[in-house]
């Protein structure tokens, strides 16, 4: 039983709603006002983006292995408009996926490796397994 076999939507939704229980993972108070890049005009419209990426990071981790913050900035830039020049690719924001990073560290879901970036915990891999199983299981009922 893997992560593909669930929609990768419904399985970050499910991964957020579990991240609200977590007490060690929560949004600062700066993240309300925060753009999650230069190539995004305005900060998040949803008031729990800060779980949605979470999950999100935990699903891309457990896909792409150990994998650093600039590779993680990169996945999650986009397509800056500037007007009538053409538009330019520019990375994400780094500071929202590091400190999300340093709270999945503290509730022992990622951890680091040796210069590689972070990579899944057992008890993360449990966690994201667990509940791509329960979806399945959830389909088949």
């Amino acid at each position: 039983m893997t992560i593909q076999d669930v929609q990768p939507t419904a399985l970050i939704k499910r991964l957020s709603d579990e991240f609200k229980k977590i007490e060690a993972i929560k949004p600062p108070q700066w993240s309300i006002f925060a753009k999650t890049g230069a190539h995004k005009e305005r900060p998040p419209e949803q008031q729990d983006w800060w779980y949605t990426r979470a999950g999100s990071l935990m699903r891309r981790i457990y896909i792409d292995g150990p994998v650093g913050i600039s590779r993680l900035r990169s996945f999650y830039g986009g397509r800056q408009h500037r007007g009538q020049a053409p538009e330019h690719f520019r990375k994400a924001g780094g500071k929202n996926i590091r400190v999300l990073l340093q709270q999945l560290e503290k509730a022992g879901f990622v951890s680091k490796a040796e210069r590689k970036g972070r990579k899944l915990t057992s008890k993360g891999v449990s966690m994201i397994e667990g509940v791509a199983q329960q979806m399945k299981s959830e389909v088949k009922a």
